[in-house]
């Protein structure tokens, strides 16, 4: 179930990218014949669809991008909270100090996202041992920091979700349009060496059919490697935070438990 919905964005991009080459670039006003390999003169939807199929595949590649652009942009935003992270970490720090640990997780429910997740778990669990006559001080953060690292195990993945798309997709895209390129090519030079003399105009109008592939190929990668590193960049900067208020949370808690 967890993977429905990239099962579905994967599925509808390609079928509304289908759509867009049948229909869209395939419309018969864009062309001289019924067959629709003749576009118009400087029709460019025409002359992206005699690229061929792969071209439909290339579409689907950049819509499946901007799909998973777009939920990674709202999910990390989403995870970072309703309010500044800094302020929401020096808020807990001072409530923390105070020792009034109900005010640390109203403000957690309050600001939501993955840090408020993993502190609260810890504060939940700090709320549990701290008046156990049984555990001595060691043993009550072990249990704070076991239910912290169980929580940040769980929210950690859930910022690099779906990335593996970004990054599978600046891998091929760019091969699958120079394979477009290189079919288009072998076609152009076949028609050539067939049909004996082949004006100059219509090798050029081959080869640039066949260039909308590398085109369609290059246009993919670079809006996916583009905002891979911007994704990777802005998920190592959340987890340094959360490593940091993570520390402070567990250096605070150790001084009280010592008390």
């Amino acid at each position: 179930m967890k993977n429905a919905f990239n099962v579905i964005v994967v599925t509808l991009s390609m079928v509304a990218a289908s759509a867009i080459f049948y229909f869209v670039l395939g419309n018969p006003a864009n062309f001289k014949d019924a067959e629709k390999k003749d576009p118009l003169p400087g029709n460019t939807l025409g002359t992206i669809y005699t690229g061929g199929p792969l071209v439909a595949v290339l579409l689907g590649f950049i819509i499946i991008s901007v799909t998973f652009v777009i939920e990674r942009s709202f999910s990390i935003s989403r995870a970072g909270g309703r309010k500044d992270m800094t302020t929401f970490i020096k808020n807990v720090q001072e409530n923390l100090i105070a020792g009034d640990i109900q005010s640390v997780i109203a403000t957690c429910d309050e600001q939501r996202g993955s840090l408020a997740s993993i502190i609260r778990a810890g504060m939940e669990k700090y709320e549990l041992v701290k008046d156990d006559s049984r555990l001595d001080p060691e043993k009550k953060m072990l249990e704070v920091k076991r239910a912290i690292d169980e929580a940040t195990n769980l929210e950690t993945p859930l910022l690099e979700k779906n990335l593996v798309f970004l990054s599978t997709i600046s891998s091929i895209a760019t091969m699958v349009g120079l394979l477009g390129t290189t079919l288009g090519m072998i076609r152009a030079f076949a028609a050539l060496g067939a049909g004996g003399t082949v004006s100059a105009q219509s090798l050029s109008i081959g080869i640039s059919e066949a260039l909308y592939n590398t085109a369609g190929g290059l246009i993919a990668a670079v809006l996916c490697i583009t905002f891979y590193n911007y994704f990777t960049t802005k998920v190592d900067n959340f987890t340094y935070m959360i490593d940091e208020a993570i520390l402070s949370v567990t250096e605070i808690l150790t001084i009280k438990v010592k008390k």
